[in-house]
């Protein structure tokens, strides 16, 4: 396991939102984070991407302290795509799609034919090749939410930290979006992300890890993970698990 956490306990202002805990992250698959609010996923994987320092225990990669591998080597192999991102001003999309070449560059950060194949190729798979020379302030959240993909997608990284990356994204960009993380997982990425659709997770990953006031409560494939009694204890959720009728995987139907 390339990613772990040992006896982890992270949060903010010296109150821990994460606690105590130890996860091995199973490489190769599509991983999904779920849980309500506030249980401490989205603290859980700044922890993983380093944005966070543990109050106590730590994050291992490959075997060793996250915290002490070089930041440029450390982006070359995770990428985060944080919940939020500022709005920038006065750059055009192309522009911020090549920063995330950055941890490849030189120190000038001029990029060659290779770093500009990638940035083309992540901009025809978020759907953005047509707004290459827009302002990114000037697009809707949708749009902006896959120009930032897109940029974290250029690290080329063998492991994805997606913050619930479909906020602010249409059903049908959605679906192309968890059509796209299948694509690159094929290709030999692991992806880990939250999300808050129990049945978008079920039928798009391979392992649920489900979290409660900042433990974990179960982990597991979507068959043996979604149950009425986990509905009932962690959602407060009175739900009934059929199957997919297309893609054969749990569905939860609140009654």
């Amino acid at each position: 396991m390339s990613l772990s956490t040992h006896n982890l306990s992270v949060g903010y202002h010296d109150k821990a939102i994460v606690k105590q805990v130890n996860l091995s992250i199973p490489e190769g698959k599509i991983i999904a984070l779920l849980g309500p609010n506030g249980c401490g996923k989205s603290t859980l994987l700044k922890a993983m991407a380093r944005i966070l320092s543990p109050m106590e225990g730590h994050v291992q990669w490959q075997g060793k302290n996250l915290h002490s591998i070089a930041s440029k080597k450390l982006a070359q192999q995770l990428a985060l795509l944080p919940q939020t991102q500022p709005i920038p001003e006065g750059i055009k999309v192309k522009d911020l799609v090549a920063y995330g070449r950055s941890p490849y560059t030189g120190f000038w950060g001029r990029l060659n034919r290779q770093d500009q194949l990638i940035i083309d190729s992540v901009m025809h798979e978020t759907g953005i090749t047509e707004l290459a020379d827009q302002l990114v302030s000037e697009l809707s959240g949708g749009q902006r939410q896959r120009v930032w993909l897109a940029m974290t997608l250029a690290q080329d990284t063998p492991y994805l930290l997606l913050d619930e990356p479909t906020t602010y994204m249409d059903l049908s960009h959605q679906v192309e979006l968890m059509h796209l993380l299948r694509k690159l997982n094929k290709q030999g990425k692991t992806i880990i992300t939250v999300l808050h659709d129990i049945n978008q997770a079920a039928r798009y990953c391979d392992h649920l890890i489900v979290m409660k006031q900042g433990s974990i409560i179960t982990q597991g494939s979507p068959d043996s993970v979604l149950t009425q009694t986990l509905m009932k204890d962690v959602f407060s959720l009175n739900a009934q698990i059929h199957r997919d009728p297309i893609a054969k995987t749990p569905m939860c139907v609140v009654e």
